[in-house]
Parts: C-alpha cells; structure tokens; sequence
C-alpha cells in the first residue's frame, strides 16, 4: 500500500485538556481503554487485546499508536501535545471516507471512540463508566433514532451549545452539543452523571435495506439501581421499535 501523504486522510481530531502522557498512558493501560473504548460487553477484553495489543506497533517516543491493515486500509492514533493539552488525532491510510455517503462501521466508531475518551480525560479522570448500547433495523414504520427520540434539531447547533430535550423514554435530558457527524449525535448528558447520549442514524444501502441505528448511553456515578431503571426504560421503548441485530 502507498504510504504517499495523498493516501492520508483524518477521520477524527480533537483537544483533550489533558497532557500528552497522560493520553497515551489512556490508550496503553487496558484498565483505561476499558473505560472509554468500545462499551460494556463480555468481549471487550478480548476485543482490546486484540486491536490495541495483538494489531498494533506503539512508537512511545512519538506517541503514535499503528494498527495493522485490514481491508487495504491502516489506522493510526497520532498525539501531540505538551503538559497542558493533547490533540487527539485518528488517522488513515488508504481509500477516503466519504462522511455524507453509505454509513462506515470503522470510521465512525473512530470518532464514538474518540469523544468518549475526550469525556473520560476531560471531566472523568480516573473514574468507571456504566454503558448501554442498543443497536438494530427499525420495525415498520418506525423513524430512524434520532427522529424517534425527538433530537433531530439538535444535529444542526454547533459543538458545545446547550440544549434541552423531553425525551420518549420518559425522561429530560440536558447539557451540551459534545460533537455531530452526518450520522450521528453525541450530547453530553448531566443527568448521566455528566455522561454521553451518543445517537446514530445509519440509513438505507445497497446491503442495508431497513433504516435504523444505535444508541450509545455512557453514565458514570450512578448507583446500581438508578443505572438498572435506566437501563430498564431504555430497553423497553427500543425493544418496540427496533429489530434485534441479526447474528454474523
């Protein structure tokens, strides 16, 4: 594969008010990248193993994390920073994403992943998250999850607007725009524990014939029971609109 700067492309970049060894450390201790990679699941071990371990060469001095090639693409972690901030830089190898074209698995949970590291850095240092993640097609009728919750608006004021929402699970929910992307919808959520509603609309395909999404809750700070009934109303009202995910 080139390794031309035509092939190079950044699929997500962001500041994260942390110093730039403290980030690093954030993706090479396993108990760290469990608590912004990914989301709560039997696998993420192993999944972190995987990727950040078994596929990847860490250039320390450079504080460039490489993964390997995979489909004719290689994505890197590029950091550079001093002892007051980092940018945080997920970069490509390879044919480019076009972000307003067919939805890309990889590429946006590059910037999922990313902003919920910028969450855990910024505001949670050191601390455990709690995640529920809910994915599928939508059942007849039914809007995508960003009309479905009633947000759709809020996709179009900037990064780091305030908002308020009343939401269909019951709920109201408010803070700040965390970050967009043509897909999907991050909101930093106070109620959450100052957590993260990331939403998800992955639109029709060629391979892709039913609408749908996911959503993304990452909480920190709450107790058992008030994460159970969180988790407990957010199944339900999902549940009844959206498929479960067909198995690979």
């Amino acid at each position: 594969m080139s390794e031309t700067e035509d092939d190079l492309q950044v699929l997500v970049e962001t500041i994260i008010e942390a110093p730039v060894d403290a980030v690093w450390r954030a993706l090479r201790e396993r108990e760290q990248l469990r608590n912004w990679f990914g989301w709560d699941a039997e696998t993420l071990a192993d999944e972190i193993d995987f990727i950040f371990f078994g596929h990847a060469k860490a250039d320390e001095a450079g504080h460039v994390l490489q993964f390997g090639e995979w489909e004719g693409v290689s994505d890197a972690f590029e950091l550079t920073g001093d002892a007051n901030e980092t940018t945080v830089a997920v970069v490509r190898r390879g044919p480019p994403v076009d972000w307003a074209g067919a939805f890309e698995d990889v590429p946006e949970g590059w910037v999922t992943f990313v902003q919920q590291l910028r969450l855990l850095l910024d505001r949670h240092p050191g601390a455990k998250r709690r995640t529920l993640y809910l994915s599928g097609a939508a059942r007849a009728g039914v809007a995508e999850p960003r009309q479905a919750l009633g947000i759709i608006d809020l996709i179009r004021r900037p990064d780091g607007a305030e908002y308020s929402a009343s939401l269909p699970t019951g709920e109201t929910i408010s803070g700040i725009v965390w970050h967009r992307t043509h897909f999907q919808l991050g909101l930093n959520v106070t109620e959450w524990g100052d957590g993260l509603l990331v939403v998800t609309n992955t639109g029709v395909t060629d391979t892709r014939s039913s609408a749908g999404g996911s959503v993304l809750l990452t909480t920190f700070g709450l107790d058992d029971a008030t994460f159970g009934e969180l988790a407990s109303r957010w199944r339900a009202w999902w549940e009844k609109r959206y498929e479960a995910p067909q198995a690979e």
